[in-house]
């Protein structure tokens, strides 16, 4: 028989590094899952992409087990680390914050592809274009 499940917990946490500190330590405590436990499994599963922020979501069962999902990076982390900024532009239809190629979208358009509500990769590019245009990011 399926377990009960109690709740789900969305957070992003650094891929390898996580940490019981706050904000990941106080969210889980409250859901009731084991905080260290957790971030051993979690940096193990991460270790490989280290310097991104991993969304992940978190079922936790009656019987305080839980299981985790790993999401790929939001689109606007990956953006960013392609065009080699801190941020985007605040003000989009007037600063640009950089510049990206067709290329580099189609590689975090693949990249995002299974997080993406989308069923071919032009239409997952057309999606990442919107994020950067909605950050000030040209597409050449």
């Amino acid at each position: 028989m399926a377990k009960k499940i109690i709740k789900k917990v969305k957070v992003i946490a650094p891929a390898g590094k996580a940490t019981p500190a706050p904000p990941l330590g106080p969210t889980l405590g409250q859901a009731g899952v084991n905080i260290g436990d957790f971030t051993k499994k979690f940096n193990d599963a991460t270790k490989g992409m280290i310097g991104d922020m991993i969304p992940v979501v978190i079922t936790v069962y009656e019987d305080r087990s839980y299981d985790f999902v790993l999401k790929t990076p939001p689109a606007s982390s990956l953006i960013l680390k392609a065009i080699g900024a801190e941020s985007g532009s605040g003000k989009h239809a007037v600063k640009r914050a950089g510049t990206i190629t067709k290329a580099q979208v189609r590689a975090i358009a693949e990249r995002k592809m299974p997080d993406l509500n989308a069923s071919t990769i032009e239409a997952a590019m057309k999606i990442i274009e919107g994020s950067c245009r909605s950050m000030g990011v040209d597409v050449k």
